[in-house]
């Protein structure tokens, strides 16, 4: 029995999440974030003529407030007619005018670019976690942290280096350090190590 005093969201609970929720947590949340605190699946917010709409997943750490939606594709693309379609954007600027922060994620891209969308989803998160870097490391270090966790692709110690107005070798060698410290990973290069990202966490 699911704990749950709203009856319409209780019923959406009770009748089982999407096929495309379900895939997006197996394949795509668990295995980059290791477990699901504050993540709470159909939440309903209120919109400005006073009815009820339902976030596939909602993300609230801290009182803030992320939304993602997974957007299959028969139902968002290819059979949308127009009512639905404009219903579609009005929700989405709903949402961003109640401060919410907006993630979409087609069906297609979990099933055929897992490793992508784990990538944008510690992104995402990192949105949420500005200030949430180890204890341990230094100033430079725990900005480096934050510089990748607000990335969405890798980075190259140029631009890393520009960020925090230090040499190329200093930059080096606080990636480096924080690579042997499990915080970021390498993502191209060879004995030169040219880019580098935040580390997945199910490594």
């Amino acid at each position: 029995m699911v704990q749950e005093e709203n009856p319409r969201r209780r019923e959406l609970l009770e009748n089982g999440l999407g096929h495309g929720t379900i895939e997006f947590l197996r394949t795509i949340w668990y295995p980059a974030v290791q477990h699901f605190e504050h993540l709470y699946p159909e939440w309903e917010v209120r919109d400005f003529h006073n009815g009820y709409r339902y976030v596939d997943l909602a993300y609230m750490p801290g009182g803030m407030k992320g939304a993602i939606e997974i957007q299959g594709y028969g139902t968002h693309a290819r059979d949308l007619d127009v009512r639905r379609f404009k219903d579609l954007y009005w929700r989405h600027s709903l949402l961003a005018l109640d401060h919410w922060i907006i993630l979409p994620i087609a069906y297609l891209s979990i099933k055929d670019e897992p490793q992508h969308c784990q990538q944008l989803i510690l992104s995402f998160i990192g949105r949420f976690m500005a200030v949430d870097v180890p204890l341990e490391l230094d100033y430079l270090e725990a900005e480096t942290v934050r510089f990748a966790l607000r990335q969405f692709r890798s980075f190259s110690p140029a631009e890393l280096a520009n960020h925090l107005r230090i040499s190329d070798q200093y930059t080096r060698r606080i990636l480096h350090k924080l690579v042997d410290a499990n915080h970021l990973e390498v993502s191209s290069g060879g004995k030169r190590y040219r880019k580098y990202r935040l580390r997945s966490l199910q490594n």
